[in-house]
């Protein structure tokens, strides 16, 4: 069987782009156990695990990556209870200035973070949440919130409200119609719009680092510092460990979605 000319130039464009994110993958690596990584060495010739060593051994370390990893479930937690009403009204009711509203949710992603936390970060002063996990925890629900609505919305609108309708005629409660039924069809949004705000949260270092004052540590705001400065080797260490957690979630959610699409 011929393989047409549009698929041979997928597959070479899908080609180079696996290529190039292993060249990354593999730079990184060979960087987190280098001791010294000078031009025009092809891999470093000095190699060591002080690094890793560094980053491991170090209890201010693992209390970073659990303090990055409780701020995204509480972050995720709190835009679920939040979200699923929300996207409920929108995907069910038309009602004046809907389009409007729905704008105005998704400005957060549209403006520079650095241009809104500016604003936050003087009214977070004047309400002492400032340098605290909880102010940290309210700025990373801004950005990560309007895909959670968005995730959960889309999930909505393909649920319909048909299965809610015959629930209520056969005399279940909303509460046993939202557990039984509501989440199940909702959950491809869940998991996705919760592995978005998952990553985003990771990923937010401007505002931890403006909000939380170098009180609240977390992954990015340790891993960055180090990758600007000289110790580039344990900047590298941070960043697989970085990675790992965020491929981790990705791959959570791929293998929570592939079980619920078998089993329907």
């Amino acid at each position: 069987m011929k393989v047409k000319y549009g698929e041979k130039v997928s597959l070479i464009i899908l080609s180079l782009l696996i290529l190039f994110s292993l060249v990354q993958i593999i730079f990184i690596i060979f960087m987190s156990f280098s001791n010294g990584w000078v031009w025009p060495d092809i891999i470093p010739k000095n190699l060591s695990t002080e690094g890793w060593k560094y980053v491991l051994l170090n209890s201010n370390s693992l209390d970073v990556i659990f303090m990055s990893l409780k701020i995204a479930l509480i972050v995720v937690v709190i835009n679920l209870i939040v979200a699923i009403p929300a996207a409920d009204a929108i995907a069910r009711y038309d009602f004046k200035y809907k389009k409007t509203i729905e704008f105005f949710l998704i400005m957060p992603i549209v403006i520079p973070p650095i241009i809104s936390t500016m604003g936050i970060h003087k009214a977070f002063i004047r309400m002492n949440l400032t340098e605290s996990i909880w102010g940290v925890i309210l700025v990373h629900i801004i950005p990560t919130l309007p895909y959670m609505i968005r995730a959960i919305k889309i999930s909505f609108e393909n649920f319909g409200f048909e299965w809610e309708q015959q629930c209520q005629m056969l005399g279940a409660s909303k509460l046993k119609t939202l557990i039984n039924v509501k989440i199940y069809f909702l959950l491809p949004g869940i998991i996705a719009g919760s592995s978005l705000t998952a990553l985003i949260s990771f990923s937010q270092y401007i505002t931890t680092i403006l909000i939380g004052g170098g009180q609240i540590q977390t992954l990015s705001t340790n891993m960055i510092p180090y990758i600007n400065s000289g110790e580039k080797t344990i900047g590298c260490v941070y960043a697989i460990i970085f990675a790992f957690i965020c491929l981790s979630t990705l791959g959570i959610m791929e293998y929570y979605l592939k079980r619920y699409y078998d089993s329907l």
